[in-house]
C-alpha cells in the first residue's frame, strides 16, 4: 500500500506530471547553511546554520487546506501536487528518522507560519514547519522555485545536513509520498 493510500489521499501519481532534474539543485551539496533565521510553527525562530547534529529539511511548494482552493492548473504543474502525502510520510517515519540520528526535522515553504500551523495541527505532525515567506533562505542558497498566481513557491527538494553543512540533496522529489523513505534509505547507507 502506498503512503498516499494509507493516508486516504488516493493520488494516482501516473496522472500527475513528474518534475525533471533541471540541475537547479546541483550546487547545494557541500554548501554551508546560511545564518538566516526563519519562524517556525512551534513559535521558535530557527537559524539552520546554528543547528548541531543531523538535520533534514524538506522543501515543498505549498500546503493545501480543505477550506482553500488550490490555484488553477495546480495538478498540471510538474511536482506541485503532493505536499500533504509528503508531510504525512515524514510524520509516519519520524521515529525511524530519529533512530537513524536525525536531530532536527523541518518542512519548509514560503507560506506564513499561521497558514502552516493549520497543517501541523490537522495532520498531527511531530515536527515544525519553517516559513521562508521573505525568501531569505531561497535567495541565500539559490533554491529552485517557481511562481504561481503571484506567489513564489519552492520546488520540492530535501536537504540532509550535518552541523550546518549540506551533505546530500534529493531533487527532484517524486512521488512526494516516497520522499521520507528515500531519506531513511540514504541515512542507512551513510
Amino acid at each position: 500500500m502506498s503512503a498516499s493510500a494509507k493516508h486516504g489521499l488516493e493520488i494516482d501519481w501516473l496522472t500527475i506530471p513528474a518534475p525533471v532534474d533541471d540541475g537547479a539543485a546541483d550546487h547545494l551539496r557541500g554548501m554551508t547553511l546560511p545564518d538566516v533565521s526563519l519562524p517556525a510553527t512551534d513559535g521558535a525562530v530557527v537559524s539552520l546554520a546554528a543547528l548541531q547534529g543531523r538535520s533534514v529539511i524538506f522543501a515543498y511548494p505549498r500546503t493545501g487546506r480543505p477550506d482553500v482552493a488550490l490555484p488553477d492548473g495546480w495538478n498540471d504543474i510538474p511536482g506541485a501536487r503532493g505536499c500533504t502525502p509528503q508531510s504525512c510520510a515524514f510524520r509516519d517515519l519520524y521515529a525511524d528518522l530519529r533512530a537513524l540520528g536525525v536531530d532536527h526535522l523541518f518542512g519548509l515553504s514560503t507560506q506564513d507560519s499561521a497558514y502552516q500551523a493549520e497543517a501541523v495541527l490537522r495532520l498531527h505532525l511531530p515536527y515544525a514547519m519553517l516559513s521562508d515567506q521573505g525568501l531569505a533562505l531561497r535567495d541565500a542558497l539559490r533554491l529552485p522555485s517557481f511562481e504561481v498566481a503571484g506567489e513564489v513557491l519552492l520546488k520540492r527538494l530535501t536537504l540532509i545536513c550535518c552541523d550546518g553543512v549540506i551533505e546530500d540533496v534529493i531533487y527532484p522529489v517524486f512521488p512526494p509520498d516516497e520522499n521520507a523513505s528515500q531519506v531513511v534509505e540514504r541515512l542507512k547507507k551513510a
